[in-house]
């Protein structure tokens, strides 16, 4: 990935469903990007591509997932 590719938004996030433990941690960090499937608790990504403004939020919530199940690239 290019800088000019993380400046711009053109990161994409991605999620292994068999690995998520349904903590939560990612809708916590980044609400407007992640949330959970009302039937397992398991995340579902709202924006594989999310904007730039959430950049931030994104890298906190890949970070902060204890069964690593988020891909940012």
């Amino acid at each position: 990935m290019t800088l000019s590719d993380q400046a711009s938004g053109h990161e994409r996030v991605s999620a292994e469903r068999d690995r998520c433990v349904g903590a939560g941690q990612c809708v916590l960090a980044a609400p407007a990007v992640f949330d959970q499937d009302d039937e397992d608790g398991l995340v579902l990504v709202l924006a594989e591509q999310p904007p730039a403004s959430q950049s931030d939020a994104v890298r906190e919530a890949v970070w902060s997932c204890p069964s690593g199940a988020l891909t940012l690239r």
